[in-house]
């Protein structure tokens, strides 16, 4: 069976641009490539089928060939060179694939995160500080409306004799006889993908791209000391058992100047004497006597800002909520709050005198106090 025409091959007509014709070779190679198509024979050969069209009609010379004579043209000459494998089009196409030729970008960069943009990385200026973690303990009342708490904390401050640069002086340093002063060192391979080149930062000197010579005498070369501090924490109402808050930078301090961490507060629910927490809502138990619950009566009962008066009504029922509106907990990072939902429940004594029974007696045969068939 003869050749496809190349036109075909690529997708694109006989009067393409070179970048037309560049732009469709890109786009099959990335959809045929056979690392993309582990054991698939027929997307190997139409990788090769497309590299091959590339290759002449890429070319302005064996282009104007094949236009004349098709692919007749192309024998017996030194103008086409074929592949034979996969990696003879990368070895070939430097500019389309990078490494072999100059090392220039591959069409793969951006399927694989690459691009020399993104490798450029900037010289650190120290080794970043660790980040705390606090569990701070809250009551309800503190977690209902948010509350302001200072603890005290170990940490590693910026050391103040060196302002964190870990040098006794300006002039305490010399440049990195590693990378030479750019604070990260680079490592180059080669793929199928063609050449990458692997940026990390330089261990001697920690990123800095300098070593000093001679240390703070105080932070002996850390630009740090580890020492008790004081922190204030800014508590925002509605927070829950679990949920966490980020304070930026008031981590560890870094070396030699690095930034500092952050401390991440975790939040800790106390139990409650009363309470019990549901969403925004808290639930109170009420206990009632029987009589209360017939003819009604009015109780003074506790809330999270302090103690309110409720109404019974007569008749309530054992096991009915009671709404109190807004006495629970506001919403975190929004207007309102939850509710106090009343639990109410009768009473029972476990022990009665023989008189109080005599009273029960009597009280049991009348005919309202019957549980209804």
């Amino acid at each position: 069976m003869g050749k496809r025409d190349y036109y075909e091959v690529l997708g694109v007509d006989k009067n393409a641009s070179k970048d037309e014709i560049k732009k469709a070779y890109r786009k099959l190679a990335m959809q045929h490539h056979p690392d993309r198509n582990p054991g698939n024979d027929e997307a190997e050969n139409k990788f090769k089928e497309a590299a091959e069209a590339y290759e002449v009609l890429g070319n302005d010379d064996r282009r104007s060939k094949y236009d004349r004579f098709g692919h007749g043209g192309l024998k017996g000459g030194q103008d086409f060179h074929g592949f034979n494998d996969v990696n003879d089009i990368f070895s070939h196409f430097s500019d389309i694939f990078g490494g072999a030729f100059g090392g220039g970008s591959s069409i793969f960069d951006d399927f694989f995160g690459g691009g020399s943009s993104q490798r450029t990385r900037r010289r650190s200026t120290g080794v970043p500080g660790t980040d705390l973690k606090i569990v701070l303990k809250l009551k309800l009342e503190e977690i209902a409306s948010g509350t302001t708490k200072k603890i005290k904390i170990k940490k590693y401050k910026t050391c103040g004799s060196c302002n964190g640069s870990g040098a006794h002086g300006s002039d305490s340093y010399n440049t990195c006889t590693v990378c030479g002063g750019s604070g990260e060192v680079r490592q180059v391979s080669k793929s199928l993908f063609g050449q990458f080149v692997n940026i990390t930062p330089c261990r001697n000197c920690e990123g800095t791209g300098r070593v000093i010579t001679d240390k703070c005498k105080t932070c002996r070369g850390e630009g740090r000391t580890y020492e008790d501090t004081m922190i204030r924490i800014n508590v925002p109402a509605g927070v829950s058992e679990g949920s966490y808050m980020t304070l930026r930078g008031e981590g560890n301090a870094g070396k030699n100047g690095g930034p500092a961490g952050d401390v991440i507060v975790v939040f800790q629910e106390i139990a409650h004497e009363y309470f019990v927490r549901d969403g925004d809502n808290v639930v109170y138990e009420l206990f009632i006597s029987y009589p209360e619950a017939v003819m009604g009566t009015e109780v003074e009962i506790p809330t999270l800002n302090g103690k309110a008066k409720l109404k019974i009504e007569a008749g309530i029922q054992s096991g009915k909520y009671l709404k109190m509106r807004e006495k629970g907990i506001q919403h975190l990072n929004q207007h309102g709050a939850g509710d106090q939902l009343v639990k109410v429940n009768i009473y029972v004594p476990k022990k009665v005198s023989s008189k109080e029974k005599e009273l029960l007696k009597e009280l049991q045969n009348q005919p309202n106090i019957r549980v209804p068939e």
